[in-house]
């Protein structure tokens, strides 16, 4: 069995509230094992059948959607994959950790069209590509940051889901994936 990680986006945010042990039974009841959630955001752990992480994806969507009623999304990653999202982020040396960002998406990255829009941004981000993720240094908060907003306008990121996790939450997850 391959041990992987679930980053499900927009869980207990606006009115899509789930109880992560909710969450754990209808996983476990689907064939899930070894299943256990980090920090009550949508991080969960569980160990499968080794398959595609598209696969596995869009069974936990389906799962969330059918027994919760709500649509969501789930970056599905091994462990390896996840230690490598940490490892690929140029900024973690030098960003502090709450505000460097890995920004995982449901395919991959159009890198032309990413490129294009980096260069154009004029906001204090700093910007990197990845594969199926892009990496984000919110230099100061994202709260004030007007990225996504200019995103969207761009339409870079045109139909794609998306779910972001700083590097401090992402080293938590590879610990507890490790332990």
């Amino acid at each position: 069995m391959t041990r992987y990680v679930a980053l499900l986006g927009s869980i207990n945010v606006g009115g899509n509230r789930l109880k992560m042990v909710d969450l754990r039974e209808a996983l476990e009841r689907e064939d899930f094992e070894d299943v256990e959630t980090v920090v009550a955001s949508g991080n969960v752990l569980f160990s499968h059948d080794e398959r595609p992480s598209e696969g596995l994806a869009e069974k936990i969507a389906y799962v969330v959607r059918e027994r919760f009623g709500f649509d969501t999304f789930a970056a599905v990653r091994s462990r390896d994959e996840l230690a490598a999202s940490i490892a690929d982020n140029p900024f973690r040396e030098d960003g502090e950790a709450r505000f460097v960002h890995t920004i995982f998406l449901d395919r991959p990255l159009d890198p032309a069209a990413f490129e294009a829009f980096a260069k154009a941004y004029d906001g204090p981000e700093r910007l990197a590509p990845g594969e199926r993720e892009f990496f984000v240094d919110y230099a100061v908060g994202v709260g004030r940051s007007m990225l996504d907003p200019a995103m969207k306008k761009a339409k870079v990121l045109a139909g794609c889901r998306a779910t972001a996790r700083n590097l401090r939450s992402l080293q938590r997850i590879l610990d507890k994936m490790d332990s």
